[in-house]
C-alpha cells in the first residue's frame, strides 16, 4: 500500500481518494476540539496559508479516542474549526487512529514511522510530515507546534 491508495470520508460526507493530493507535501494530523492542544489549529491554519500556493496541504482527522475530547458530530466539528480558527484546510470525518477499528491510513502511517514509545498514537495532534512522493518523512509529538515544522515543510517544497 501507498498513501495514494487510501480513501477517507470528508467531514461533509463524501469519500475522497488521497490520490487527490499526489504531488503535494502534506501534514497529516489527528485533531480534537476540546484538547489542551486545540489552539494548534491556529498554527495549522497559518502554515497551510503560508505554503498552500507552493503545493502543501494540512489534512486533519478528528479523533475521539483520547480523553473523549472530540465528542461532536462531523458537522459540529467542522463548524467549530471554521468559526473558531478560520480553518480552510481539508477536514475529514471522525476516525479511530488506534486499536482494531483504526482507519487504514493511520495503520499505514504508524507502520511508516513508529513513535518514541512504540507505534501507537499517544494523543491528539500527533503529526506526520509527508513528501511530494507520498513518503512519510517524520513524525512529531502533540507538543510539537505546527510553526516548528515550517523549515522542514519548506525544504520539501
Amino acid at each position: 500500500m501507498a498513501l495514494y491508495d487510501f480513501t477517507a470520508r470528508r467531514s461533509t460526507g463524501e469519500e475522497e481518494s488521497l490520490a487527490a493530493y499526489r504531488g503535494k507535501a502534506l501534514l497529516i494530523v489527528n485533531v480534537a476540539s476540546k484538547c489542551g492542544f486545540t489552539p494548534q489549529y491556529k498554527g495549522l491554519q497559518a502554515i497551510h496559508r503560508q505554503f498552500a500556493q507552493r503545493g502543501f496541504e494540512v489534512l486533519a482527522f478528528p479523533c475521539n479516542q483520547f480523553g473523549a475530547q472530540e465528542p461532536g458530530s462531523d458537522a459540529e466539528i467542522a463548524g467549530f474549526c471554521e468559526t473558531g480558527f478560520g480553518v480552510t484546510f481539508p477536514l475529514f470525518a471522525k476516525i479511530a487512529v488506534n486499536g482494531p477499528g483504526a482507519h487504514p491510513l493511520y495503520v499505514w502511517l504508524k507502520q511508516q514511522k513508529g513513535g518514541l514509545l512504540g507505534s501507537a498514537i499517544k494523543w491528539n495532534f500527533s503529526k506526520f510530515v509527508v513528501d511530494r512522493q507520498g513518503r512519510v518523512q517524520s513524525r512529531h509529538a502533540p507538543t510539537t507546534k505546527p510553526e516548528a515544522l515550517t523549515k522542514e515543510i519548506a525544504a520539501l517544497l
